[in-house]
């Protein structure tokens, strides 16, 4: 099915990493520090986004008066602590397995780079992946094509040769702005 693929790239929270439920709890304590909480469809609507733009929108919708780069420190520092005791693969990375020495492989993610890169040593994962972009090295994160395009730049691929392997709207959006082909893994 991804022959005519010369690169894969991967979104990792929620396609190939189950984090979504701990960073789910992370944002439920980091927020009832403040006495507030967040819209469960909102929040799905965001998965591939930065956690500074997530803690933006939840202080908008809360009208708070914080400033989101505060909660975003907050729950980055605790979503650190939490991950690596429970987070798991997901089926897409049979996708990787499948396909590792046989295609440049790798992770475009709305994540900070040295928590995806922790995240993917931790697992025995990395050794998949030529390259490991996170929001943090581009301008413009999902959904902007920045992080893609960066991806397919490291691999050395033309973006139209790579196919994205997504599950947030958001990161869908990046990939069509990228000129690239996209598998939505929610659909599989």
């Amino acid at each position: 099915m991804y022959e005519s693929y010369s690169g894969l790239i991967f979104d990792m929270d929620g396609t190939i990493l189950d984090t979504e439920p701990t960073h789910r709890q992370a944002w439920r304590e980091v927020l009832g520090r403040y006495g507030c909480g967040f819209d469960e469809n909102a929040m799905i609507a965001l998965n591939g986004a930065p956690v500074w733009h997530i803690a933006r929108h939840i202080v908008e919708q809360n009208r708070l008066d914080i400033d989101p780069a505060i909660i975003a420190r907050e729950k980055t520092a605790l979503i650190k602590t939490m991950l690596f005791d429970s987070v798991r693969p997901l089926p897409t990375l049979d996708v990787v397995k499948h396909w590792y020495k046989h295609r440049p492989l790798s992770v475009g993610t709305g994540s900070e780079t040295a928590l995806a890169e922790s995240l993917l040593t931790h697992l025995n994962l990395r050794q998949y992946f030529e390259a490991v972009v996170g929001a943090d090295q581009v301008l413009h994160p999902k959904p902007a094509p920045d992080t893609f395009l960066r991806c397919a730049q490291l691999m050395c691929v033309a973006p139209a040769k790579c196919v994205v392997f997504e599950d947030g709207d958001l990161g869908l959006q990046a990939a069509h702005k990228a000129g690239m082909d996209a598998i939505d893994v929610r659909l599989n």
